[in-house]
């Protein structure tokens, strides 16, 4: 096994262009309770987009690797690290700020965040559902508690979050309302959306009312989306953000309905992953791929989520990164 691991890292905060630069670092060694992982895929997230542009640049000193989602084999257990062994095909969050990221050839672990790699996923697909799979999960789920035959408004449902919310909250037997630009509504009603809504062909409120209020809203959008959710929920409905908010929001109209609000920052956890995994192994979940660029283009990665690589339109779904080549033999699942 190789001494040292390439890593794209993050050396200056601001545009894409200038911010990574390809390095070699000492391969990390797993602790007590930790696996290390030879990372064959991750994937570019929103939070990464942020952390770029400094966004966050009091949680971390530069340079650094960043990145957050990762599926891969495990090559080495550390003491007491008895839940996995080498050759497992595992995927997993990683916890936010909390250590190097996955940006990298190889990353430790604790094992209490990994889960076993469901078999029907391939690694790029797994990589791109960890971090907005669990999110969408924590969201629906454990936030807002969705309920079968409740009305579920999911903002922005072309997006990596957003087609996998419409899947669980479909899944959950809610009926699904989206807000997506016209060329993507035949995409997402094909992930289970019962109505779509074009926001950029007039004001989504009166659209949404029409149908009736909702339950629950996913706010993956922030600023005036959050701002007027108030405006299509039911009495006591529950409205999720994982957006986070610069400037103060006037929710006066929230208490006019007893709404429930929950702001969302993203926690790992083996029993999400399974949850999810579960969803897959049930036909009900399967991540969206809008694009899968090699490590050395993570920049362009970065480019092609905020929408600026050469006038081209973000992609739906998740942009993975393949770290390792994907023509490489298959490892044992044993999923």
């Amino acid at each position: 096994m190789p001494s040292s691991m390439r890593v794209m890292e993050l050396v200056h905060f601001g545009g894409a262009d200038t911010a990574f630069a390809a390095r070699e670092l000492p391969r990390p060694t797993p602790g007590a309770g930790q696996v290390l992982v030879r990372v064959l895929a991750t994937s570019v997230n929103p939070l990464d987009l942020q952390t770029r542009r400094g966004d966050y640049r009091d949680q971390l000193t530069l340079p650094a690797v960043i990145g957050n989602d990762v599926s891969g084999v495990v090559v080495e257990t550390g003491p007491g690290a008895d839940d996995f062994q080498p050759g497992d095909e595992v995927w997993y969050l990683t916890p936010i700020f909390a250590g190097p990221g996955t940006y990298a050839e190889f990353h430790v672990v604790d094992q209490a965040l990994v889960a076993r790699k469901p078999a029907q996923l391939s690694h790029v697909e797994a990589a791109g559902l960890a971090l907005a799979g669990v999110t969408a999960w924590e969201a629906l789920v454990e936030r807002a508690g969705v309920r079968a035959g409740e009305r579920v408004l999911v903002h922005g449902g072309a997006g990596g979050v957003g087609s996998v919310a419409i899947q669980i909250a479909s899944a959950l037997g809610a009926e699904v309302v989206t807000t997506a630009r016209a060329r993507d509504h035949e995409f997402v009603t094909g992930l289970g959306v019962d109505t779509a809504i074009d926001f950029s062909a007039g004001d989504y409120v009166p659209q949404v009312r029409a149908l009736g209020r909702v339950d629950v809203v996913l706010d993956t959008v922030g600023g005036d989306t959050l701002a007027r959710s108030p405006e299509v929920l039911a009495d006591r409905g529950r409205v999720v953000s994982i957006v986070d908010i610069p400037e103060p929001q006037n929710l006066l109209a929230a208490w006019g309905v007893n709404a429930t609000y929950h702001f969302l920052f993203v926690s790992p956890g083996r029993a999400k992953l399974a949850a999810l995994g579960r969803l897959v192994d049930q036909g009900e979940l399967r991540p969206v791929i809008g694009a899968v660029l090699p490590l050395p283009d993570v920049a362009q990665a970065h480019a092609l989520l905020e929408g600026s690589v050469e006038g081209r339109g973000r992609p739906r779904g998740k942009i993975a990164i393949a770290v390792r080549p994907l023509d490489e033999p298959p490892h044992r699942t044993t999923s």
